[in-house]
């Protein structure tokens, strides 16, 4: 039950952004054992300059293709994570031609407690899931 929010900057195709969108949920499923069906994303797109993506002093420089994931989880382990951000530098480079130094993830961890999937129901506390 990850939300994946994908901001990009304006400029992509629907097909590009698409293969973005089932790669970025191959990576979801592969690394957190989620069901196919276990997809909630979301994608932002922003005129050029509006997303400030530096390098916090690693010293590369991003392209205008860069691209920032947050993905809004349950707690997962750090292998998971690990696994999750590796996933996503190789399957963005060799699916969609992202240069891996182009893709800034940053999880936020939540309880059950924190989602609603309809209804105004928290399904998780009422036994639903």
């Amino acid at each position: 039950m990850p939300l994946v929010r994908i901001d990009v900057t304006e400029g992509r195709n629907e097909e590009e952004l698409k293969v973005l969108m089932d790669t970025v949920q191959e990576c979801v499923i592969s690394a957190f054992k989620v069901p196919e069906r276990d997809r909630y994303q979301i994608v932002t797109e922003h005129k050029p300059g509006r997303m400030i993506l530096q390098d916090t002093g690693l010293g590369f420089e991003r392209t205008e293709r860069a691209i920032a994931v947050q993905v809004f989880t349950s707690p997962r382990t750090t292998v998971m994570k690990k696994k999750f951000c590796e996933l996503m530098a190789d399957k963005l480079h060799t699916q969609c031609g992202l240069d891996p130094k182009d893709l800034l993830i940053s999880f936020m961890t939540n309880t059950d407690v924190d989602w609603s999937f309809g209804y105004g129901e928290i399904q998780y506390l009422n036994g639903k899931l």
